[in-house]
């Protein structure tokens, strides 16, 4: 990976004013889309613009290769927002651009990742015919708003962390993520209690959001799949200080094992009234709302042993070299903000390849044939700092999936299943 001064960051957040795990896909009525070709006379354009069916992106000399984003840069989950682009811009920043021409991302405000924030973004994308491909948009209900619009536009999109499966269900061409699905997690979890932890008996919980339920039926209905009893299955409601009751309830079913779906603030309470209820010695699974710095900082040694499934890929020279990068461009460490910064750098290195891969410049002109990009996204194949990036007929393009870690000496580790 090759690093270089930072001169070339151009980062705009036009903040609107009105899990990151994502909540059911809501349809979202999105106002009707606006023509939004560049006043190019279609004569005059290379044949590869005349023959492609979206046309061409047109970007004069002097200008920017533009790729948007729809995040939450505002609110209770800007945190999600913010990490994330900025984990697009320093991989474009990095990029050495592309025949003189270097490129920019156009980062916009969702409203806390609503359907009517997402939609609004993406009517103001389709407007600028410098903008290629979209890197997002970064929840489920922002995308899901979003997609209709991008797609009369032919604007390829990348999410690298909206995981609703729903979204790749709706037969859209443009809609493509980096992120594993909540069905994938929930099914990689299933395998691994079973198969390689060899637990026979677990106990369900859930927080009665979308995603935590969700999760929490996919591992039910996976760990049954393969023969396993799921003795208890429990809902929580969030924000509680005392859940000794329903864990008690839990411990009475005599669990190996206990999954919670759900995020980190009710994770911590039930892990510090773990013994209380009972449950010393019964393993806690968690998913990935619940990895993360503030599950360790609050639980002490209370969440030693502890598993998750996360995003955050094991250390490599690569990842090594992106952290110190990231730590010495922004004021927080990779990881810190959110579980999807490196996905992020990724989601930017994907987009590039594709661009790369179909732009050309004419006369002094760059085109990027609009088609012909949403194939080539699709198409590609992208090693990167979260493993193989290969997107399937859908638009699922994590070909890794999940990693799992432990919690060991206070610390997230990777899973060692060989101790197991």
């Amino acid at each position: 990976m090759k690093f270089k001064s930072l001169f070339l960051l151009m980062v705009i957040f036009v903040l609107a004013l009105g899990a990151c795990a994502p909540a059911p896909v809501e349809e979202t009525a999105a106002p009707e889309v606006e023509a939004t070709e560049a006043p190019v006379d279609d004569a005059a354009l290379p044949a590869a613009c005349q023959e492609d069916a979206f046309g061409c992106a047109v970007i004069p000399a002097g200008e920017t290769i533009k790729i948007g984003m729809g995040a939450p840069l505002l609110g209770d989950y800007s945190m999600f927002g913010i990490d994330i682009s900025q984990g697009v811009a320093l991989n474009l920043a990095e990029d050495d651009g592309f025949e003189g021409w270097s490129y920019e991302l156009i980062a916009e405000d969702t409203n806390s990742g609503s359907g009517e924030g997402g939609a609004a973004v993406a009517n103001k994308m389709v407007t600028d015919p410098t903008v290629v491909a979209i890197a997002g948009h970064i929840f489920t209900d922002s995308s899901a708003a979003a997609m209709p619009i991008y797609e009369k536009a032919g604007l390829p999109m990348m999410s690298p962390s909206a995981t609703n499966p729903l979204l790749t269900q709706k037969g859209s061409q443009v809609f493509n993520r980096l992120a594993f699905t909540d069905a994938a997690q929930g099914a990689f979890a299933a395998d691994l209690l079973f198969n390689s932890l060899g637990f026979t008996k677990i106990a369900v919980i859930h927080d009665g959001s979308g995603y935590g339920q969700g999760l929490a039926d996919e591992v039910k209905a996976g760990f049954e799949s393969f023969g396993g009893e799921v003795v208890a299955y429990e809902a929580v409601t969030p924000g509680e200080a005392d859940y000794v009751a329903p864990l008690s309830a839990v411990a009475a079913a005599e669990p190996q094992a206990v999954y919670f779906g759900g995020y980190a603030a009710e994770a911590i309470v039930m892990m510090n009234q773990w013994a209380q209820a009972g449950l010393d010695g019964v393993q806690f699974f968690g998913c990935d709302g619940t990895y993360g710095v503030e599950f360790t900082e609050k639980t002490g040694p209370n969440g030693e042993g502890a598993i998750a499934v996360s995003l955050v890929p094991p250390d490599s020279d690569e990842k090594i070299a992106f952290d110190v990068l990231y730590s010495e461009t922004y004021p927080t460490m990779a990881g810190e903000l959110s579980a999807f910064t490196w996905a992020a750098w990724d989601t930017g290195g994907v987009l590039v390849q594709a661009i790369e891969s179909v732009a050309f410049v004419d006369n002094g002109t760059l085109y990027v044939p609009r088609g012909a990009l949403i194939q080539a996204v699709r198409g590609l194949e992208y090693v990167g700092l979260t493993g193989l990036v290969k997107c399937d007929e859908v638009g699922e393009c994590n070909a890794s999936g999940p990693a799992f870690y432990q919690v060991v000496d206070g610390d997230w580790v990777p899973l060692d299943l060989a101790s197991e």
